[in-house]
């Protein structure tokens, strides 16, 4: 029997504390094959792992942020110096400095005897998606049923269908399990829900049905929850810099504008913060104003179960935030009567409430000066922390955006009217438009050696002379100098077979290394160049009507290991889609995740032929009907949808290196790989 168990790292020094934490990506992935295997038990021995593993890798990330903050806190005066950091004069700069530096060697030596390699949990963010989705649940619900574990079952749908209320399968699931004997009530658990959240629901629940003591105790409990839960929100904002809206590349700041953009990065987070805790599961909006509304609810439980010094302190916490409002004053006017003014001195809030209008503040010269875009997320905030100049600025845009709003509401009744009058002709728009093959290759060099019919299929193109020897022989010295072994596949050196050594390199890892000398830089440019150029011709070869993004670039080598070739029956890559799921077993490719759904297009660019085996096959859904092979070749490019019309897969590399750039594209600018974004 498989338990989910509340995990909290122990955060000692033993031996066992030390042990590698597997990443929670490499343990979905496993789960999900063992799934289409039908193996339950692995199914939920690494689902549920990878819960776990999540969890500790946030919980570690939160603990040694805030510990560290408070071993190296900047208002220390430095030793010799009488002062605080940072002061005005260089002598004091280096002070704060140095606290800057113990608090990142702290952070960094906590994580990483906890969490081993700083790269171990980097995960992408379609697998970040699908546990803020809660899908990891879908696939434990299916595991514990197959195996009657019907509790287990129970919670998992539920927690699952809270996260994904329009679920419909999972809904009639939910009903399916409340007829079928042996599940209770209390089986209908939110494995997820935050405590905070948790009791701030069963508060309003209980001041619903007016029992105010059992609502204030929730109340209580949340409120102690939430800034709890805001702190470590608060430290996990003190992450990477995010390089969105910059291309990495041309990003020159100096050293105070470098440290103020991601500082403004930095307090925008913490500063949504109040919106993350203000969230729950299933639900479009948050809750508004909801730290203010814990003390409103309190104020008026307090007072009908007779705690009168509590209610007034939650009046004076509820002012803190909203000083005008009327009702609140009128009762606080009315304690003041009854019980006089000096009680209830305590204000639970106060700093919480300071800290937040000073970063408002920063955040809002940082908007003024620099053009950095903060929108505050609280209704609370007193109109005076806003620049005046800002606030006119944001009046008159909200005029335009209501002038605007009425015009489209009027243009879109003239387009209804005109619709409904030519309804009868416009069944033509309605059409579908394939997209056909042909199309101009843009380049005269680049030949068409194979169409789709040639090779046995649809949507596939065979190109020749894409690049030339010489382009070929620099992207093929830049891999053996820049690839990393195992990279894309968590450092696994033979992740497909384990007769081959697979390396690789991405295109900004490329163009970092180049940056920093350690390959040539105009090696890294024309992986990027060459990159570009296979995008255009196929965009332009199967005439599509928007533009395709990459979504994923790849150099990839895939060496022989010549002790390991006698009797060999494996591929090198095994028959998969690039966008669904392969069942061959089934003939059927599932287009969910953790499948790379967005990607519509791919690409191979190869780069030699001087090796043994490595031919590409196309197969039918079976994974065992080859429809068409291609031989590999400096500059040749075999192009082809990304659908389950072409399973695909490559022969055994038997001697030698065979290397190749792989391409994937999407035709959905939300999923652009960023290193593209100001490429064109």
């Amino acid at each position: 029997m498989f338990l989910l168990l509340p995990f909290l790292p122990s955060f000692d020094h033993s031996e066992s504390s030390r042990l590698v934490l597997e990443p929670y990506d490499y343990l979905f992935d496993t789960a999900v094959e063992a799934y289409y295997k039908g193996d339950w038990l692995s199914v939920i021995l690494n689902m549920e792992k990878a819960l776990r593993n999540k969890a500790t890798v946030r919980n570690v990330k939160a603990h040694c942020r805030l510990s560290c903050a408070n071993h190296t806190a900047f208002a220390d005066p430095m030793a010799g110096l009488g002062v605080p950091v940072p002061g005005a004069g260089s002598l004091d700069d280096l002070g704060f400095f140095q606290k800057i530096l113990k608090r990142a060697d702290c952070v960094k030596s906590c994580e990483a005897e906890k969490l081993g390699s700083p790269n171990l949990h980097l995960v992408s963010e379609e697998v970040e998606l699908e546990f803020k989705k809660r899908t990891p649940y879908n696939y434990l619900q299916v595991a514990y049923f197959k195996i009657n574990k019907l509790d287990k079952a129970v919670a998992a749908a539920n927690t699952f269908f809270q996260a994904n209320p329009g679920h419909m399968e999972m809904k009639q699931n939910l009903d399916y399990y409340k007829m079928m004997a042996g599940v209770q009530a209390e089986d209908f658990k939110d494995l997820e829900a935050s405590p905070h959240m948790a009791n701030f629901l069963l508060g309003k629940s209980y001041y619903s049905d007016d029992s105010f003591g059992l609502a204030s105790e929730h109340f209580e409990l949340a409120i102690d929850d939430y800034f709890i839960a805001n702190k470590e929100c608060r430290a996990l904002c003190e992450g990477v810099y995010n390089y969105d809206g910059y291309n990495y590349m041309e990003y020159t700041a100096d050293l105070f504008q470098t440290v103020t953009d991601h500082y403004m990065q930095v307090l925008n987070c913490k500063q949504h913060c109040s919106v993350e805790l203000a969230s729950t599961a299933g639900k479009d909006k948050p809750f508004e104003d909801f730290l203010p509304s814990h003390f409103n609810y309190l104020q008026f439980s307090y007072y009908n179960s007779e705690k009168y010094e509590q209610a007034i302190e939650c009046a004076k916490t509820y002012l803190l935030f909203h000083p005008e409002d009327k009702v609140m004053n009128q009762n606080l006017a009315y304690y003041s009567v009854v019980l006089g003014e000096e009680k209830a001195e305590k204000i639970s809030a106060r700093q919480y409430i300071q800290q937040s209008i000073l970063e408002k503040e920063l955040l809002y010269f940082g908007y003024e000066a620099f053009g950095i875009t903060f929108v505050d997320p609280d209704i609370w905030t007193p109109e005076d922390v806003m620049p005046k100049k800002l606030r006119d600025k944001q009046k008159a845009d909200r005029e335009t955006a209501a002038r605007i709003t009425e015009e489209i509401g009027n243009l879109m009744k003239e387009i209804e009217t005109l619709v409904e009058e030519k309804k009868k002709d416009s069944s033509d728009m309605a059409k579908i438009i394939v997209p056909q093959e042909g199309g101009s290759l843009l380049y005269d060099d680049i030949k068409v050696t194979m169409v789709s019919k040639q090779l046995n299929g649809s949507q596939r193109v065979l190109l020749d002379g894409v690049i030339s020897e010489d382009e070929c022989r620099e992207l093929h010295r830049l891999s053996n100098a820049a690839a990393l072994k195992g990279d894309g596949y968590r450092g696994r050196t033979s992740p497909h077979s384990p007769s081959e050594t697979f390396q690789g390199v991405t295109v900004l890892k490329a163009v970092k290394l180049g940056q920093e000398g350690k390959v040539p830089l105009k090696s890294a440019r024309l992986f990027f160049d060459l990159s570009e150029r296979v995008r255009k011709v196929l965009e332009s070869y199967f005439n599509l009507a928007t533009k395709l993004y990459f979504s994923y670039s790849h150099l990839v080598c895939r060496s022989a290991i010549d002790a390991k070739q006698e009797e060999r029956n494996d591929l090198s890559h095994p028959v998969h889609v690039d966008n669904c799921l392969l069942v061959s077993e089934m003939n059927e490719c599932i287009k969910e995740p953790p499948a790379y759904t967005h990607r519509d297009y791919s690409a191979i660019l190869y780069l030699n032929d001087d090796f043994e085996g490595g031919d590409f096959i196309f197969t039918e859904l079976d994974a065992k009907t080859v429809t068409a092979e291609v031989r590999p070749q400096c500059g040749r490019v075999v192009g082809f949808g990304s659908g389950k019309e072409n399973p695909h897969g490559v022969r055994a590399v038997t001697k030698g290196q065979r290397c190749a750039i792989a391409l994937w594209f999407t035709l959905d600018p939300a999923h652009e790989e960023k290193v593209w974004m100001t490429s064109n």
